[in-house]
């Protein structure tokens, strides 16, 4: 072999390991968690990944909804589940899809069900987007709180190790980036079901993730939401056009309207009565003991979280009413 092809060949060989080396690899090791999981292909390039209904200490913390987008130069993600071992599945799904590196995880809003698995895809080098609400929850004793009560309740999946990753960068209005081809549109909604929420329609499969928007199949979790415009948010929503929804929980749906029905029936029915109270005068208890829960009584999550939901909205009223 030629002196020039020994330098070639050993600068190429010096290259492959460069490249071999680029996407970090996960060095922590985190608990198995034993959950069906399974990725479903949505489109072209979207797939989606459903959560169990009910409560997070009856799931394994798995109760919410994820997705991740794959295009020619790399991955996106849609939240990042309930604990880090679900982000690890959620990995392992994407790897049986692609080797592709994981570059944005786009964050709907932050709630413990959709951000503690983030560590996992920061130690994988993915940039962190989320809504600029998201610094509200960061500085609220909230948030440590729940974190507190997570490594108990959700132990071993959530531990000392579990701490919560902060974004790379904050949205405040309409946001689109674009990657290997696909363009990302990214839209901030302020105070709706949290302190800030977004959703992200991927162009051109027209797949819209509405993050906890929309509730299918449970009981909505109200937490310090504003119902007012949670609800314009839903009305919004009714007629978008577009080949898919991909609620924060629940199963998908083709078609909008239908799949907005659920949550927003539930959500007005706790705003007319909740107003009417306060208006009223009437304790809460009162009020809340007169409301027919006939039709979402059966459903998972009532017993965990529609008294405190009530309650919420009857706060909610108290201080925003004139």
């Amino acid at each position: 072999m030629s002196f020039i092809n020994i330098v070639i060949f050993s600068v190429s060989l010096f290259s492959f390991s460069i490249s071999a080396k680029a996407e970090p690899e996960l060095s922590t090791s985190y608990p198995d968690v034993d959950v069906v999981f399974k990725a479903i292909k949505v489109s072209n390039h979207v797939y989606f990944v459903q959560g169990q209904a009910g409560a997070a200490t009856k799931n394994k913390g798995f109760i919410s909804n994820s997705g991740f987008v794959i295009t020619k130069e790399g991955v996106v993600v849609f939240d990042a589940l309930g604990t880090p071992s679900l982000a690890v599945k959620l990995f392992n799904e994407i790897r049986k899809v692609t080797d592709k590196p994981i570059k944005y995880v786009v964050v709907s809003h932050y709630h413990a069900d959709h951000i503690y698995g983030l560590q996992v895809f920061k130690e994988l080098g993915a940039k962190i987007i989320a809504p600029q609400g998201a610094r509200v929850y960061l500085g609220s004793d909230l948030a440590e709180n729940l974190l507190a009560t997570r490594r108990s309740e959700l132990k071993p999946w959530i531990d000392d190790t579990t701490h919560i990753v902060s974004p790379d960068e904050y949205i405040n209005k309409y946001h689109q980036f674009s990657l290997g081809g696909i363009d990302f549109k990214l839209t901030p909604l302020g105070n709706a079901h949290s302190e800030g929420d977004l959703t992200m329609l991927v162009a051109p499969d027209n797949v819209l993730f509405s993050g906890d928007l929309i509730f299918e199949g449970r009981i909505p979790f109200i937490g310090r939401a504003n119902i007012f415009n949670w609800l314009k948010e839903l009305d919004n929503m009714r007629n978008v056009n577009v080949s898919a929804v991909l609620p924060g929980h629940g199963p998908l749906a083709k078609d909008p309207n239908a799949l907005v029905k659920s949550t927003y029936n539930y959500l007005s029915l706790l705003k007319d009565n909740m107003q009417k109270a306060v208006e009223d005068w009437i304790p809460f208890a009162k009020a809340y003991e007169k409301i027919d829960w006939g039709e979402y009584m059966f459903q998972p999550a009532f017993d965990e979280a529609n008294r405190r939901n009530a309650y919420n909205v009857y706060l909610f009223m108290e201080q925003n009413l004139p």
